[in-house]
């Protein structure tokens, strides 16, 4: 296989069997998953996932989605939901701050549109979802694919694991403007290991593990030129703006927190170093 993000080759790394229900039911016709790791990057992702044909792929994540929402009424999830109110307060800083622009920015992906609905009610930040699974909503806080277009800020929260073609990434960061910023959420490690109990593997519809290295590789490529790194959100704010005393910025928001909140730096914030 070739790498997604650095194009080098990416060999045989482990295998996984399901065998916890309900994933394992959802599985069944797809049988033992097969990863592959870059040899540069050490971006890892599914071959199994991959070679899925569209249909399999829609059947998989609409068994799954239709789990997790049920699970959520009943208390029975499996896997950790993203820390939605750390991420909109975090959003809200900054707003503050002027690091993004809340004004013109859209959730990417954004599911049952959790995060925005948050960001609404407790913020007064009013941030419309795009994801192409819930268009028929009865929320009115979805925009169509029709009406996408360049926004200051773009939301990707819990989708760069589910992506299974490099378009899926390439078309996210398209929607930023040219001196815009994209925050996402997902795992990134210095190493993906390769161990089928990993937490991240879990969910049966995550297929591809990003790393330090590759995220590097994925920013340079797309122009960004700094990023910030929230703990508390557990998100990356990417930054193409190059003109401004991020530092600066940063470091005041930390002494008025009395906390390392945020911390800046030039590429991307390589913060996880292990698990």
């Amino acid at each position: 296989m070739q790498c997604l993000i650095c194009g080098d080759s990416a060999a045989y790394y482990f295998s996984k069997v399901y065998r916890e229900e309900p994933f394992c039911t959802f599985m069944n016709d797809i049988g033992e998953v097969k990863y592959f790791r870059c040899v540069s990057c050490g971006f890892t992702m599914s071959k199994t996932h991959y070679e899925l044909d569209h249909q399999e792929w829609e059947n998989l994540n609409y068994q799954y989605h239709s789990f997790s929402e049920r699970a959520k009424k009943t208390g029975n999830r499996k896997g950790n939901p993203p820390p939605y109110y750390e991420q909109a307060f975090m959003i809200k800083v900054l707003s503050k701050a002027g690091i993004i622009d809340c004004g013109n920015m859209v959730d990417y992906a954004g599911g049952y549109g959790t995060l925005s609905s948050i960001l609404s009610k407790y913020f007064d930040i009013s941030v419309p979802v795009y994801d192409p699974y819930m268009q028929n909503s009865s929320k009115n806080i979805y925009v169509d694919a029709s009406d996408l277009r360049l926004y200051n800020s773009v939301i990707c929260c819990a989708f760069f694991e589910h992506i299974t073609s490099r378009s899926d990434l390439d078309q996210i960061n398209r929607l930023v403007s040219g001196d815009g910023s994209m925050i996402v959420h997902t795992v990134i490690a210095e190493n993906v290991p390769s161990d089928d109990d990993w937490f991240y593997l879990r969910i049966p519809v995550h297929c591809s593990f990003h790393t330090n290295i590759s995220m590097g590789i994925l920013m340079n490529q797309w122009g960004y030129k700094s990023s910030i790194y929230c703990p508390a959100g557990k998100c990356w704010v990417l930054l193409k703006e190059s003109g401004r005393d991020f530092a600066s910025i940063v470091n005041k928001i930390n002494l008025e927190f009395q906390t390392e909140y945020m911390i800046w730096k030039d590429g991307f914030v390589d913060y996880w170093k292990g698990f």
